[in-house]
């Protein structure tokens, strides 16, 4: 079964780390949406009549989009793709987003999974991302989503951030394990250059954080959560059992999925494809019903690299049997996996390389020096 990505490049305001396409000026919203259903329409064979599993509309922010710019899109979907009868269908939303009335319309349009962007229930914190809600708005929205129903929530927090008490992030913990989502995404806070966070570094307003405060904080999260009874399935990922998210598996486990909107990225298993970042290019080009990305054919060592890399993040592991069978490469007695097991940075069980928790601290470099 194949997911289907909708990008939505549209957001309030800029949040000081972000460097995800999106603008501010949302004039054109609904004509947005209309290319993406157009696009739709012309992608409409890629995923070679595959039945769609999971539906995801990220961003930018797809919570601001109303009932009816929503319902264009769907109606594109629902008549040029099948849509599994239990799909998981989720969308990205923003705390000052949801009211109980934007809620109910969320349900109505059946989206059946929130990823809410809490990032911090600190004002200061959030005041210095540049958010747009405060502690008091994410409470409140999802209390508003139980209460009307939503069963699948997932909550998302940064740590790892610079000038902040470690008392606030054990906080933000605190604060999410007592709200009990059914999933939680944490994300390391990274420093981009073309984000307004990048700049300060550069000038020297933003202090970098130090590697032993980044790594204390990734300790502390993991401890919590597997001890709260969630799974750890993704480094950045954690799920009650029967949680995990779908969407996200298909990433990580290599499963075709077309991405529509500006910047959007798909995966068919032979190549990739990354639709131009840039709005009004993107609106032109469909006008013309031109899909206007960029397509990279992937190579064996591509193949090798990519299921390497993804699958070390997970909680599946890196089957060797399959990279032998299925690509002729072996991991077997090379240097680089000998390493990783005499330091104690992975474990091999049923012929399956699975990261200890002191490897999870280094899995994209551990992944990097097992490439082709």
């Amino acid at each position: 079964m194949a997911g289907l990505y909708i990008h939505i490049p549209f957001c309030k305001q800029a949040c000081h780390y972000c460097d995800f396409h999106f603008s501010t000026n949302q004039d054109y919203r609904t004509e947005m949406c209309e290319a993406i259903a157009t696009e739709i329409e012309l992608q409409a064979n890629y995923l070679d009549g595959e039945l769609i599993e999971t539906i995801y509309w990220g961003g930018g922010t797809p919570s601001l989009l109303s009932a009816g710019e929503l319902a264009i899109i769907f109606n594109a979907i629902h008549k040029h793709f099948s849509v599994h009868g239990k799909a998981e269908i989720t969308l990205e939303a923003n705390p000052d987003d949801l009211t109980t009335e934007k809620l109910k319309e969320l349900q109505m349009a059946t989206i059946n999974r929130l990823s809410i962007g809490i990032q911090s229930f600190d004002d200061a914190t959030l005041q210095f991302f540049n958010r747009a809600h405060t502690r008091d708005d994410a409470l409140r929205c999802v209390a508003n989503a139980r209460e009307v129903g939503f069963a699948n929530l997932s909550l998302d927090l940064i740590y790892a951030v610079p000038e902040r008490a470690k008392t606030v992030w054990e906080n933000d913990l605190s604060e999410l394990i007592k709200l009990q989502p059914e999933h939680v995404s944490a994300y390391s806070l990274t420093i981009e250059d073309k984000t307004v966070f990048g700049k300060w570094q550069k000038t020297k307003r933003l202090k970098p954080i130090s590697e032993a405060t980044s790594v204390s904080d990734f300790e502390f999260l993991m401890q919590h959560l597997v001890f709260e009874g969630y799974e750890h399935y993704e480094i950045s990922n954690f799920g009650k059992p029967g949680f995990v998210s779908k969407h996200n598996s298909n990433y990580w486990r290599q499963q075709n999925y077309l991405g529509v909107g500006p910047s959007a990225h798909s995966y068919n298993g032979v190549s990739r494809q990354f639709t131009v970042s840039h709005n009004h290019h993107y609106l032109k080009a469909i006008a013309e019903r031109i899909v206007p990305f960029e397509l990279e054919t992937l190579s064996r060592e591509n193949k090798v690299n990519e299921y390497i890399f993804t699958s070390l993040r997970t909680m599946w592991g890196c089957d060797l049997s399959y990279l032998k069978s299925t690509y002729n490469y072996s991991l077997e007695n090379t240097p680089a996996l000998t390493k990783t097991l005499e330091l104690q940075l992975g474990v091999i069980n049923d012929n399956v390389l699975r990261l200890t928790l002191k490897g999870k601290l280094l899995a994209d470099q551990i992944a990097i020096d097992l490439f082709a």
